[in-house]
């Protein structure tokens, strides 16, 4: 006769055995992976041109940071990379593009905010790159702190967080300043370079592109060290797919821990006879993660393949290899002083 404590015992491991049973099964395609499939294209919504994370280049071809996390995703689900329609919108445009479905996701360095996150019915996948809203001034102003701004005329795009931005840090310090607001990004910058503001506010990516873009001598103009904001730029999806969700999360987790692991574009075929556990793991040789995200085993190595990893991605776009030369600061890996940080794929 068994015991009571044997009984009890088989009574509590039957639950837990039967929790790790309903873990293990194949992941069920949502709605997102179902209509990008039967279309074989990623639609990615994405900025009209911001030299480093979208624009085209002189053969047409769309290049970028922002460009190559849609790049990485098509990889990943479709085996391509360049199975991605890229839909160009402004700001205004961009929320409700990804709420109507005209997008499968926004590429087009968003700031995640809590209003965004909470109110508009989506998702943010995970930082791409940590910036923050500073200022760009004609060098002769000689002017060295946004605090010396007082009484400027300022440039600026409506519809973003950086108008609010540039209100707050202002009226914190009750300096007074005259906004000069534009609806569309290109009208606003080429005020600014025309003369007809004194400053331009946006994120110091941005401004570190329109610079090299748009000024006839670039070191004609400096960004102020002030930084008056964070924006933590990410990708968005609509909100209800959670399988599209952990997809489009996983994809960009998984370039990050590339990196860190020294995975890279070129050696990536190399890497599959890696005795380490989690290259093994990563690149699908020894488990099928893919199984759990809807998608074939060779997911994370597909996305590598076609874009290499965040190091790599970083470095050509708008890093030391690219004509921003943005320093990786805070978009370095934890380990190496900055805030990129993956979540293991295990």
């Amino acid at each position: 006769m068994k015991s009571a404590r044997t009984g009890l015992t088989a009574l509590i491991a039957l639950p837990i055995a039967a929790s790790f049973m309903l873990a293990s099964p194949a992941a069920h395609a949502g709605k997102t992976l179902d209509a990008i499939k039967a279309r074989g294209q990623v639609v990615c919504g994405v900025n009209p041109g911001l030299a480093g994370f979208a624009a085209t280049d002189r053969n047409g071809k769309w290049i970028g940071l922002d460009v190559d996390i849609c790049r990485a995703l098509a990889a990943a689900v479709l085996g391509d990379g360049n199975k991605v329609k890229w839909v160009p919108l402004n700001a205004q445009q961009r929320f409700t593009a990804l709420q109507s479905g005209e997008i499968d996701i926004l590429a087009r360095n968003t700031s995640w905010t809590l209003t965004r996150d909470a109110s508009l019915g989506l998702q943010f996948t995970g930082v791409t790159y940590y910036d923050g809203q500073g200022f760009i001034v004609p060098k002769k102003f000689k002017v060295t702190s946004a605090q010396q701004l007082n009484g400027a005329e300022i440039c600026v795009q409506s519809g973003t967080t950086t108008e609010k931005n540039l209100n707050d840090y202002f009226a914190a310090r009750k300096i007074k300043y005259k906004p000069v607001v534009f609806e569309a990004f290109e009208p606003s910058v080429k005020a600014f370079f025309s003369g007809r503001c004194q400053a331009y506010t946006t994120d110091v990516s941005a401004l570190a592109s329109i610079r090299n873009k748009e000024a006839a001598n670039p070191d004609d103009y400096v960004i102020l060290p002030d930084l008056i904001s964070k924006e933590p730029l990410s990708p968005a999806v609509r909100r209800g797919d959670d399988e599209w969700f952990a997809i489009s999360k996983w994809v960009f987790n998984a370039l990050v821990e590339a990196e860190e692991y020294g995975i890279t574009q070129a050696n990536v075929d190399k890497m599959k006879t890696s005795p380490d556990p989690s290259v093994q793991r990563l690149l699908g040789v020894s488990e099928d993660t893919g199984k759990l995200l809807g998608l074939n085993r060779n997911w994370a190595y597909n996305a590598i393949k076609a874009t290499g990893n965040y190091g790599e991605i970083f470095d050509r776009n708008v890093g030391a290899a690219s004509p921003l030369k943005l320093p990786r600061g805070l978009n370095n890996q934890w380990n190496k002083g900055g805030l990129m940080y993956a979540p293991p794929v295990r």
